[in-house]
């Protein structure tokens, strides 16, 4: 693949709790630079960045990062990352529902922060590292059903990032309108060209500018 196609598909992300404005500032520049699919950033600094990149592709994130705030919660902070600004919402599911084996309610969350979304791009964290098969099958049917634009592998936070065998699992039971995002331990351009080539439509990476734009090809 061309530099150019990866970079098309990386959501350029700083999701660290230390992240100042100057860093927010020099991720979005590069993003603007090499034309990433989006900036992933904290919904603190999404109307500082509409302001200041009116023309970037901003993504935030929702429950981030462990997932177990109430749906209410979530709710609220879509309608407020949209209000702010936000174009495209990545929201974590409640792992606790999961272990407990509740889907109806990780669907029934999925639905409501997609209402809250207004039409956004919705993708739905499921934090791989921390689920059995059986219950990647099953958040795959919730994401299907709740009609999410996108499956998320990780959020980075975990114990594990994005493995290629979790890519492969949610390409044959996904529905065919979900796409998959690989984030989490995504660091160099090999990496990056194998999920790509795995499926993955979205790369959540915060070194993919490290990686590549030295290169020429």
């Amino acid at each position: 693949m061309k530099k150019e196609e990866i970079f098309a598909r990386v959501d350029h992300t700083q999701l660290k709790a230390t992240a100042t404005w100057a860093d927010i500032q020099a991720l979005c520049e590069e993003a603007a630079v090499y034309h990433t699919a989006s900036v992933c950033i904290p919904p603190a600094y999404l109307r500082r960045v509409r302001q200041a990149f009116p023309a970037l592709t901003l993504c935030t994130v929702i429950g981030f990062p462990l997932g177990y705030s109430t749906t209410a919660a979530k709710v609220f902070e879509t309608k407020d990352a949209v209000a702010q600004g936000a174009d495209e919402i990545d929201m974590v599911v409640n792992l606790g529902d999961v272990k407990n084996g509740d889907f109806d309610a990780v669907r029934a969350e999925i639905e409501a922060v997609r209402a809250a979304a207004d039409g956004r791009l919705l993708k739905v964290i499921v934090e791989t590292c921390y689920l059995t098969r059986e219950e990647k099958l099953r958040l795959c049917d919730c994401v299907t059903q709740a009609k999410a634009d996108y499956i998320k592998t990780s959020t980075g936070f975990g114990t594990a990032g994005a493995q290629m065998e979790d890519i492969a699992l949610f390409r044959q039971h996904i529905g065919a309108g979900v796409k998959i995002k690989a984030a989490g331990g995504i660091r160099t351009r090999e990496a990056m060209e194998a999920f790509c080539e795995a499926g993955c439509d979205r790369i959540g990476c915060s070194a993919a500018v490290k990686a590549l734009a030295g290169e020429d090809a």
